[in-house]
């Protein structure tokens, strides 16, 4: 299938990044105590690491080659005018005197050149364009996708598929025990295992594996029995609550991202290979495929819905919530349609020339 980008499209997708988006939303408005927005982002790491692997992987079969030139265009048109949009927008608020915030340069350079989790591991949010603190993730997949194609395109001149996603899991160990390394020996803050790329991005990697070993896309002739599917899916759920159950502060920040990046491998297969399944079913609904459409902008935006919501409205909790929820989903369906659609016709160009 195909978007409106005229690129690959797999419609589920869209339903996880609203899943993914709604997670971090209704955390961040009051109830991180109840809801884990921190595992929003990791669907987001695990749903890019897959995509922008199944897309290398198709074009590698296709031409032989991987257009990096290509490639990075698309990047940068999907990714920068809604960043940059956003943080210009804010920053205004701040610079205009319409909310009391003091910014400092090199907290903002951070943000505008993709550093901005280790600068926060090092001097906080406190300088950075107000409400927009989630830019730190942004930082980390962006300084994946600036060395993946590469190391993907190498991996497929020496090595077969499979022996590819074993090079992937043995990156991911490698940085589980980089993480168990800085908290158990090195005394490292939580901070830096949470925010750092060189102790996150095997949440991509695990995404990664799925689009080179049994890629519910690309490697069709591969299923699975409806009794294994099932096992697989009940023992991922079971993973997912123990992670969450499980409030032990060095289990966070060590074994916690490797149980979810496996335990989100057999969801998100069955999600795309299985979507008419009826607990799949809802995330190919059309409202919540046109939230994950907009999920990008709605989590650049969000904080800051929820910091003026909070600040100007005088109403109770969950009102407000519900006021900052329809501020953000708002601003980010007219961002798609003004911005974001526009530019999608640039990147079908690159698409039809990778």
């Amino acid at each position: 299938m195909k978007d409106v980008t005229g690129g690959f499209y797999i419609p589920s997708l869209d339903g996880m990044r609203a899943v993914a988006a709604m997670l971090v939303f209704v955390a961040h408005a009051g109830w991180s105590h109840i809801i884990p927005g921190g595992f929003g982002v990791t669907i987001f790491f695990f749903l890019s690491g897959y995509l922008i692997t199944t897309l290398l992987r198709r074009e590698y079969e296709s031409t032989g080659s991987i257009n990096f030139k290509n490639f990075y265009l698309r990047r940068a048109y999907r990714i920068f005018p809604p960043l940059y949009i956003v943080l210009f927008l804010i920053a205004l608020f701040a610079l205009a005197g319409l909310i009391e915030h003091q910014m400092q340069p090199w907290a903002v350079v951070s943000q505008i050149f993709y550093w901005t989790n280790y600068y926060m591991i090092f001097y906080g949010e406190e300088y950075l364009v107000p409400s927009t603190s989630v830019y730190w993730s942004l930082a980390i997949e962006e300084h994946f996708y600036f060395v993946f194609p590469v190391i993907f395109m190498l991996a497929m001149r020496r090595f077969a598929y499979a022996s590819t996603a074993l090079l992937f899991f043995s990156l991911c160990l490698l940085v589980l025990l980089w993480r168990c390394w800085l908290i158990l020996e090195a005394g490292m803050s939580h901070e830096y295992t949470y925010y750092a790329t060189d102790t996150r991005f095997d949440s991509l990697l695990f995404g990664c594996i799925m689009g080179v070993w049994r890629n519910p896309v690309a490697d069709k002739a591969w299923e699975l029995s409806h009794r294994s599917s099932y096992i697989a899916l009940c023992g991922a759920l079971i993973v997912l609550l123990f992670c969450l159950v499980w409030r032990n502060g060095t289990f966070r920040e060590t074994l916690r991202y490797t149980l979810q990046g496996l335990a989100l491998f057999p969801i998100f297969w069955l999600a795309i290979r299985h979507s008419d399944w009826l607990i799949f079913r809802w995330l190919n609904w059309r409202p919540v495929r046109f939230f994950g459409v907009i999920s990008y902008t709605f989590y650049l935006s969000h904080l800051f819905s929820i910091f003026m919501v909070d600040r100007f409205v005088d109403a109770s909790h969950p009102v407000r919530a519900l006021i900052a929820f329809v501020l953000t989903f708002s601003f980010s369906a007219l961002m798609f349609y003004t911005v974001e659609r526009p530019i999608a016709e640039l990147r079908r160009r690159l698409h039809t020339n990778a």
